[in-house]
């Protein structure tokens, strides 16, 4: 199957954002629905995706391996590099680390919010749950969900999305 650029490039949206959802691939695509962000995985990238046991989205290590020969994305999960949204990456630089104490969305707004950011608690919610999707932060089930860092901030190499 040969891709035209603008799905190449999406394909590299889905390798970098592993574990995806629609939502986010929403987003980072400038599309009006869900459902035509199913459309073009499945009219466009079909072959190259598949949806693991708990729906998320993932690449297929051909389209890893295509993406990368492109030289779209660089190469090798073997270390923590993660590929994340201005919040996210604003939400990795506020939260409790692995042997702290675990923050709730609330807290977490709020140092977000301290730190010169005016997000929702909407979206502060959904990036935690994102993070947590890649394995990035762990949570811990308590009266309210809390939240903290799964890795130490030494092993983790982020890169922010334009």
């Amino acid at each position: 199957m040969t891709l035209s650029d603008e799905a190449l490039q999406r394909l590299a949206d889905v390798v970098a954002l592993q574990p995806t959802k629609n939502a986010e691939l929403q987003g980072e695509w400038d599309l009006e629905s869900g459902s035509e962000v199913h459309q073009v995985l499945e009219s466009d990238l079909g072959e190259y995706y598949y949806r693991d046991e708990d729906s998320l989205i993932r690449a297929t290590p051909e389209a890893a391996e295509l993406v990368e020969r492109e030289g779209l994305v660089e190469g090798g999960n073997d270390d923590l590099t993660v590929h994340v949204s201005a919040l996210q990456c604003r939400v990795l630089e506020v939260i409790a680390g692995p042997e702290a104490e675990p923050q709730s969305v609330v807290s977490v707004l709020q140092d977000v919010r301290e730190a010169g950011e005016d997000p929702s608690v909407d979206d502060v919610r959904s990036a935690l749950g994102s993070l947590t999707d890649k394995g990035i932060l762990e949570r811990i089930r308590t009266t309210v969900p809390t939240y903290r860092l799964a890795v130490e901030r030494d092993e983790l190499t982020v890169e922010k999305r334009e």
